[in-house]
C-alpha cells in the first residue's frame, strides 16, 4: 500500500526530510490504537477515499482513512470496536458481533488494501504483499459481558481493552467519570476476563483502567506473557488522571509488554506539541527502556491532536522527522515505531 507521490513530494508536502519518509515507509509503522471504524458507524464516511479532515477539521475525528495511512507509512494498526456503554449487557454483546461483521465487510470490500493479522506470522505475510494488517481490537471488555471471548469468528480478535470511560461489571475505570465511593479495583469478573483473555492468547490492555485495577489485573495475568497499555501519556512530563506512573512503566517493561503513547493535547501537558509527544516517548524509553516504548495516537477516538499532527499522514511523517532530530538513533525509532510492539506480538502469538 504506497501513494502515489513520490517520497521526495510527501517531504515537501509536509516540510520534513526525504529521508524521514524513506524511515517512515520502510519501518514497521503500527499504531497500536485507532478509532477510524467510530466515523463510518456515525456517518457516511468513506474510509476508501481521502478527506481533508471531520466535521471539525483536526479535532475528534477525520484523522485517517487508507490513502492517508498509505503516504504516512502506516503499515498496521490495531482497529478498535469501542463499546457504547449505553447500551444493556446482551445488547452489547450483540452489536460487538454485528460490528465484528461489519469490520469483515469493510476489510473484504477493501480489494487487498487491508487485511486481518491474527499472529505475528500472519502480520508478517500481510505486509510482505504490500496491504495494511488490521489488528482488530475492542475497547471496553465489558461487551464480552454477554458472550465468551472465543466465541467470536476466526480468532480475529486480538486485543480487549479492559475498561474505558466509565466504570463497568469488571473493574473502576481512570476517569472522573468514575461512580464516587465505589471500589476502584478489578471485580471477580473483571479478574476471570483477564484470565479468559490469556487463555485465548489475546492481548490484554490496562490504559484506561484505574490503578488499583492496573495492580490487580497484573496480579492475575499469567506471568509469562506480555500486557500492554496501547494509549496513553506518563506522569512523569504531565501528571493527568489519564497517564501512567513510573511504577506502572516498569511493571510493563518488566513483563516484556510495551507502552503506547497517544497525541491527545489535553493528556500530553506543556505545549501540546509534536515536541510534547516526544518528551512523553523520551520518558517512557528513561524509565522502561527503549524496547517498552511504542505509539498508540488515539486518531478518529474523539481526540484533539497537536496541531502539527492533525493529519495522520502527516502526523506520523513528522514524528518519525521529529525523533531523528531529537537525536534518537534509527535503530530506536525503529523500534518504536512498530518492533518493539511486534516482540510483544510474536510472544503472545507467534
Amino acid at each position: 500500500m504506497r501513494p502515489s507521490e513520490t517520497s521526495a513530494q510527501v517531504a515537501a508536502r509536509f516540510g520534513v526530510a526525504e529521508d524521514s519518509v524513506a524511515l517512515a515507509w520502510d519501518a514497521e509503522l503500527i499504531d497500536l490504537h485507532i478509532d477510524t471504524f467510530i466515523p463510518p458507524r456515525l456517518w457516511a464516511y468513506d474510509v476508501f477515499a481521502e478527506h481533508d479532515g471531520g466535521p471539525l477539521g483536526r479535532h475528534f475525528f477525520g484523522h485517517l482513512d487508507l490513502p492517508r495511512m498509505a503516504r504516512g507509512g502506516l503499515s498496521a494498526a490495531m482497529w478498535s470496536i469501542t463499546t457504547n456503554i449505553a447500551r444493556r449487557r446482551a445488547g452489547r454483546w450483540r452489536h460487538l458481533v454485528a460490528n465484528v461483521g461489519r469490520m469483515q465487510a469493510l476489510v473484504a470490500a477493501s480489494e487487498g488494501w487491508l487485511a486481518f493479522a491474527r499472529t505475528a506470522s500472519e502480520y508478517r505475510a500481510v505486509r510482505a504483499r504490500g496491504a495494511h494488517a488490521v489488528l482488530l481490537s475492542v475497547q471496553g471488555g465489558n461487551a464480552l459481558d454477554g458472550g465468551a471471548v472465543t466465541a467470536l469468528p476466526d480468532g480475529l480478535l486480538t486485543r480487549v481493552t479492559l475498561v474505558h470511560l466509565t466504570d463497568s461489571a469488571l473493574g473502576a475505570t481512570s476517569s472522573p467519570l468514575r461512580v464516587p465511593g465505589r471500589a476502584t479495583g478489578l471485580t471477580d469478573a473483571g479478574r476471570a476476563q483477564v484470565e479468559a483473555l490469556n487463555a485465548a492468547r489475546v492481548f490484554v490492555d490496562l490504559a484506561h483502567i484505574h490503578p488499583d485495577g492496573f495492580w490487580q489485573a497484573l496480579d492475575v495475568h499469567d506471568p509469562h506473557l506480555p500486557p500492554i497499555v496501547t494509549h496513553t501519556g506518563v506522569d512523569g512530563v504531565h501528571r493527568h488522571w489519564r497517564n501512567l506512573d513510573d511504577g506502572q512503566i516498569r511493571a510493563i517493561a518488566d513483563r516484556g509488554g510495551v507502552v503506547g503513547v497517544m497525541i491527545h493535547a489535553g493528556f500530553l501537558g506543556g505545549d501540546k506539541s509534536l515536541a510534547q509527544v516526544i518528551r512523553h516517548m523520551d520518558h517512557v524509553v528513561r524509565v522502561g527502556g527503549e524496547d517498552a516504548v511504542a505509539l498508540g495516537t488515539d486518531y478518529d477516538g474523539a481526540i484533539r491532536p497537536p496541531k502539527a499532527m492533525g493529519s495522520g499522514d502527516a502526523g506520523y511523517l513528522r514524528l518519525v522527522h521529529g525523533l531523528r532530530e531529537a537525536g534518537w538513533p534509527e535503530g530506536r525509532i525503529r523500534k518504536a515505531l512498530g518492533l518493539n510492539f511486534l516482540r510483544s506480538f510474536e510472544a503472545l502469538r507467534p
